[in-house]
Parts: structure tokens; sequence; C-alpha cells
């Protein structure tokens, strides 16, 4: 299974592709940050978000994006345009008909690191653990984007077993 991870944000979007199977060794694909400038108008930057993440779309070929979903923060400011961008790569996967899992940030820290409270080390640490990667990802919104891509990838799968299963049956 092939997820595109995304990791909102309007200045920093974290993104990475991660391909593989519960049981099996999983692989980083390609991972990077679509940035745009803070000082730029909101359209402009959002209309840039979204050319940034359809291009890792059209590039990756996802059978599944994964966001993370969006969860209050003190700061309204930032959970705007946390909630923006994640609401661009939601409508960039459906534009080309690829699904679309929201994740929490507890729930993926859980399945990366086995700690729903873990710290962006230990989650960065268990990454570059499990795709075999010389060094963790910088910054952290793309170590953030690759364990989201990790978590779907294993729950996808085997969402997609139990569907075949179910079908199987009927």
């Amino acid at each position: 299974m092939r997820v595109l991870g995304v990791d909102p944000g309007l200045t920093r979007c974290g993104l990475g592709v991660v391909e593989g199977e519960p049981g099996r060794p999983l692989k980083a694909l390609g991972y990077g940050v679509a940035r745009t400038p803070a000082d730029a108008d909101i359209a402009a930057r959002l209309l840039d978000l979204e050319v940034q993440v359809t291009s890792w779309i059209a590039t990756y070929e996802p059978e599944l994006v994964a966001v993370e979903r969006v969860f209050s923060q003190h700061n309204v400011r930032t959970v705007m345009g946390t909630a923006q961008a994640a609401a661009i790569a939601i409508a960039a996967a459906a534009r080309v008909g690829v699904p679309v899992a929201l994740h929490t940030p507890s729930e993926v820290k859980a399945a990366v690191t086995g700690n729903g409270r873990a710290d962006k080390a230990q989650v960065g640490a268990m990454v570059t653990r499990l795709l075999g990667l010389d060094a963790p990802p910088t910054p952290a919104d793309t170590a953030d984007a690759l364990a989201l891509g990790i978590c779907a990838a294993w729950r996808g799968a085997a969402q997609r077993r139990l569907a075949a299963a179910a079908a199987a049956l009927r």
C-alpha cells in the first residue's frame, strides 16, 4: 500500500510517502515540506499549497492520503491555518479520487512509538528506524508526515484485508 502522509501547516506542510504492508519492511519513497511565505496573501498561499500537494499526488500516485486530524489549540490563528491546509490536502485527494484517512496526533504516535504521548524526538527516531533511514527526517513536519503514512499504511492494509474477507463471505 502506498500512502501520502500530510502534516498540515500553512507555512510548513510536511509531506511523506511510504509504501508497505503490516509485517513487512516499510519504505520511504519521498519526503519533504511544502512551504508558503507567511507574509503572502492567504488566497495565494492556499493556492500554492494546493499546487504542491497536487504535484506530490501526481508524482507518487498514492492509494491513500493520510491527513493529521486538526485538534483544538490555544492559538486560534494557528489552528485556522492548520485546518485550511488540511482541507487543501483533502480536496486535492478527492479531486483525483484518492481516499483520505484522518488520524489524530496521539493515534499516530501510538502506532509508531507505542506511546500516544511520545515527543517529536521519539517519533523521529522510530520513523528513522521503521523506514531504515540514515538520520531522522527534518524538519519535524516531515517526520510527522512519514509517521502518518506509516500509521495509515498499517491500518489501511488491515482494513483492506478485512473488507476482502467480508466480501468473500457474501
